[in-house]
């Protein structure tokens, strides 16, 4: 199914710990100010502003080992995953009833496929027919 898709932005996952203090020392790091220190209230997620950059950015804690991952947006992911997945890529889950979908590439790295988050087209994303 044609759609569009594009970096989102990429997620700081940090195991164990405190979410301010990752979230500080990441926001000191980068040079971008800490927009929101508890996404939802689940001291789970915290968002950077990346909008400078035209970027989504969150420390996020989490039970495995930490990482960097990217996540792709999309105006379709289902039609986006399939076409990763034709390129080599290996679905892992779909939490919190599929919102986003996680993605293996051949090369190991876990991704994200997730919802655009403003209107995409052809002059902000790629369009795949």
């Amino acid at each position: 199914m044609p759609h569009h898709s594009r970096l989102a932005g990429f997620i700081i996952d940090c195991e164990g710990g405190s979410l301010g203090a990752a979230a500080e020392f990441w926001s000191q790091a980068l040079g971008l100010p800490v927009v929101d220190p508890d996404e939802d209230g689940l001291d789970k997620y915290a968002r950077l502003d990346g909008s400078a950059l035209g970027l989504h950015i969150e420390v996020q804690k989490v039970q495995h080992p930490s990482r960097v991952h990217l996540d792709i947006e999309s105006d379709d992911i289902e039609a986006e995953a399939a076409r990763l997945v034709a390129l080599g890529a290996s679905e892992v889950a779909r939490p919190h009833q599929g919102r986003w979908i996680v993605l293996q590439a051949p090369t190991g790295h876990r991704f994200c496929v997730v919802r655009a988050r403003e209107p995409l087209t052809a002059a902000n994303a790629t369009f795949h027919p």
